[in-house]
């Protein structure tokens, strides 16, 4: 056991770095995405929902296939860690886009009303009113997804990207302790989610409070 997890705490860093990566890839994408579906304009909404909706009913293995096998084999060399990132980075932009506008659809029409007869721009509005509302309602599926998507990124392993279960699954192909490895494969996920978690509830609660005493 401890042979093992000294072999498998070798892809931790992969591990956290394509989670944090893809995550924050798709933190950016997905906001874009979540105002498309938002907008006045029918087509947007179509066209940005079709994109949602088949970057979240595809399988991420599927997705991982996809962007490293056909994208990254042609004019443009993805490495496995780059392909994990992007593959996993759609899928998260797909999620984050409905936890963005689950969030914007939370803010009170008072709010969008009173921004409107203020005259703010829109940056101004977004970011001195509307988005501080929003986060309150957007954080706690963010946190999920982030601990999701720690544990599915042990899918890139098929791809040979370095990670805790690529390691899991060599040692098990010397010492066919597929039981023992993979449950310190488990532990190691594990270890790393329940911080995770913590930190997603002491930023809810604070967010929480705040605007509790705001309003």
């Amino acid at each position: 056991m401890i042979h093992a997890l000294e072999v498998m705490a070798a892809g931790i860093r992969q591990t956290v770095m394509i989670t944090v990566t893809a995550f924050l890839l798709g933190a950016v994408a997905g906001l874009p995405l979540a105002l498309l579906r938002r907008s006045a304009w029918a087509v947007s909404r179509v066209c940005a929902t079709v994109v949602v909706e088949v970057l979240r009913g595809v399988p991420p293995i599927a997705w991982l296939f996809i962007v490293y096998y056909a994208i990254g084999s042609g004019s443009v060399a993805l490495s496995t860690f780059q392909a994990a990132v992007l593959g996993l980075g759609l899928i998260a932009a797909a999620h984050l886009c409905e936890a963005y506008r689950a969030g914007l659809d939370s803010v009170p029409g008072g709010q969008w009303q009173a921004v409107a007869a203020l005259g703010l721009p829109p940056r101004a509005a977004y970011t001195r009113v509307i988005l501080p509302q929003a986060l309150v309602v957007v954080v706690p599926p963010m946190a999920t997804f982030a601990i999701a998507l720690l544990k599915e990124s042990a899918v890139a392993s098929v791809i040979g990207a370095t990670d805790v279960a690529f390691f899991a699954v060599q040692q098990t192909q010397q010492d066919l302790n597929g039981l023992g490895n993979f449950a310190v494969a488990g532990a190691i996920y594990l270890a790393l989610s329940v911080p995770l978690a913590a930190v997603a509830r002491g930023v809810d609660g604070a967010l929480t409070r705040r605007m509790g005493l705001v309003r």
